[in-house]
């Protein structure tokens, strides 16, 4: 951008990455909690369902941090977080500060972002090749 003194678009894919390991990460916790009670112990009973919620948590936390088969993996997480959303805190009212969905809501839309954008840098799928568009500009 002209006259601008420092080029700040060299820094998106930095800040994407970022955005993705944290977010990433984060998730990770989501699916350990349930799965392994770590590190805090989940207050409640698994269902077949939450199962799989927190299968999706673990793996595409996982997956989303290391920025390895990224694309896919923020689709299905963000897929995951729809569901629970709707399912799970849109019956508690309309207002996401009520029905304490707003996590969910940030994590749909963060992953559908990246899954639309990539991993940004630091991430394994520019490594392997996988995303060569995303390298170039890391």
């Amino acid at each position: 951008m002209e006259g601008t003194i420092v080029d700040t678009t060299a820094w998106a894919p930095r800040a994407l990455g970022l955005l993705r390991i944290i977010a990433g990460l984060l998730f990770l916790e989501h699916g350990l909690v349930k799965l392994f009670a770590f590190p805090v112990p989940f207050p409640g009973q698994l269902s077949t369902l939450l199962l799989a919620g927190a299968v999706i948590e673990t793996v595409g936390g996982i997956l989303i941090a290391l920025g390895l088969f990224t694309r896919i993996a923020a689709f299905i997480a963000s897929g995951e977080m729809a569901v629970a959303y709707f399912m799970f805190h849109a019956p508690g009212g309309f207002w996401p500060v009520a029905n304490q969905g707003e996590a969910a809501i940030l994590f749909c839309f963060i992953f559908l972002y990246l899954a639309a954008a990539g991993p940004g840098a630091w991430a394994l799928d520019n490594r392997i090749g996988s995303n060569r568009a995303d390298a170039a500009t890391a």
